[in-house]
């Protein structure tokens, strides 16, 4: 499984913190801008108030027989009409001023109120304004009531909602942008993280992450990784060496050994105690096969071998396991199809890509019953990568053992019976990481699939 690359810049934590930090502070300022807006309609509310109490006092005062030509002269004085003054009879009728009927809205307990008035004046005629009003009860039982229009308010919340959206705007796209080209920088050092991280995650120990001068978190981490992949490069190196010198060294004797014992068989052939000889050089020969194995995949895993990586053609190495193993699916009885398609070019070592497909096909072949069917298929998959396909019909590998049969050593309950030492496939598998390939295992109880896939030179 590969790492997801980091193409989509809007997935970054940064991106997502520098989203929420602009949404929230979108949210604040609309909050904020709304209480300036209630406070300052609400400061103008409260002045009109004031000057319709002050207005309506100074009117009732007035003298009863000079109060229709001074409302009069009052509703005349605005000259932009938004002041207006009535004074009705007890009737309802308009008497004098610019206000057509009395509002029902408007009740007469003397407090300044909204309603909906119709002005009717000189050059200006308005039905259903919305104003601030306020209306008392002369002692002769007329009616006073003094209104002012609401567009001042009106406006001055209109500007502050303008004002608020183009400061909002001008604050919130210049702060996205420039969090964009801030998270950017974090993002290039993740994918120089990521791309590093590649080559470990594929075995190889030696990589280290980069690391800048600025110290910063992402630094910090990069070094702790560092300072653990040096400490288990060392644990695994010093494994490995062990591993190797106990084969190494053991190696020897054994050889001697089986030499020694291979000289008394001779001596003792046609007798009991020349039988019981063979059986232990034989013994002998399977511990030094495992050496020999251990010491191929310690040579494998190296990875130093994959410098000397040139053009191969996959169709002549496929051609060439068709042809070494034929004669022994032949002998089984069993039929052995080779099937290759258009190939892209690859890169590799034929002769180790030989010995890993060889290692396949003559598990294929063993484990497959006489008069089977073994199929070795190579064909460009959907990312124009080459795909080999080896199928058996033997009787496959249950799906929760599909990963340890790739383990030194490790051998199936049903195969145990079967001649082998466990470490084909730890071969198979080492070849397959060297060159940067795949490998898995499918199927069902009908046989076995391994599939092999090489990415496009």
């Amino acid at each position: 499984m590969s790492l997801r690359p980091l193409t989509d810049a809007w997935r970054s934590a940064t991106s997502r913190l520098i989203i929420i930090y602009g949404a929230l502070f979108a949210i604040w300022c609309v909050m904020l801008l709304g209480v300036v807006q209630w406070e300052a309609s609400r400061y103008l509310s409260n002045v009109v108030d004031q000057m319709l109490v002050a207005r309506i006092h100074y009117l009732e005062n007035t003298d009863t027989h000079r109060l229709p030509a001074t409302v009069e002269a009052a509703s005349e004085i605005d000259i932009q009409g938004y002041m207006w003054v009535g004074l009705f009879d007890a009737q309802g009728r308009r008497v004098a001023g610019n206000i057509a009927s009395v509002p029902k809205q408007l009740t007469e307990d003397g407090v300044v109120q909204s309603v909906n008035a119709t002005l009717d004046s000189p050059g200006r005629k308005l039905d259903g304004a919305r104003a601030r009003a306020i209306t008392r009860v002369l002692p002769g039982g007329e009616r006073l009531v003094v209104a002012k229009e609401s567009t001042t308010i009106d406006s001055l919340g209109a500007i502050i909602r303008r004002g608020a959206l183009w400061g909002l705007t001008l604050t919130l796209i210049p702060g996205l942008l420039g969090g964009v080209l801030i998270a950017r920088g974090p993002a290039r050092r993740i994918r120089a993280i990521q791309q590093a991280m590649e080559p470990i995650r594929e075995g190889d120990l030696s990589v280290r992450l980069p690391v800048s001068r600025s110290g910063d978190e992402v630094d910090l981490l990069a070094a702790t990784v560092n300072t653990t992949l040096t400490e288990i490069e060392r644990l695994l190196g010093e494994v490995k060496g062990v591993t190797d010198n106990i084969a190494h060294d053991l190696r020897t004797p054994l050889t001697r050994m089986r030499t020694r014992l291979y000289r008394l068989q001779q001596q003792f052939e046609g007798r009991p105690e020349g039988e019981q000889l063979e059986a232990c050089v034989a013994e002998i020969d399977t511990v030094l096969g495992r050496f020999r194995a251990l010491l191929r995949v310690s040579e494998l895993e190296d990875r130093q071998r994959s410098a000397c990586f040139a053009s191969m053609d996959l169709g002549a190495v496929l051609q060439n396991v068709h042809e070494f193993y034929a004669p022994l699916a032949e002998d089984r009885g069993q039929s052995f199809e080779l099937t290759v398609g258009k190939l892209p070019p690859l890169r590799g070592d034929p002769q180790l890509m030989f010995e890993a497909f060889a290692n396949l096909v003559g598990n294929a072949i063993k484990f497959t019953p006489n008069g089977g069917a073994v199929r070795l298929v190579a064909s460009t998959d959907a990312n124009g990568g080459a795909r080999v396909d080896i199928a058996d019909t033997g009787p496959g590998i249950p799906p929760d053992e599909r990963e340890a049969v790739f383990r030194r050593f490790y051998r199936a309950d049903e195969t145990r019976a079967k001649p082998g030492c466990g470490l084909g496939l730890a071969i198979v598998s080492a070849i397959v990481r060297l060159h940067g390939y795949s490998m898995s295992v499918g199927g069902d109880e009908r046989g076995a699939v391994f599939s092999v896939s090489c990415p496009a030179a």
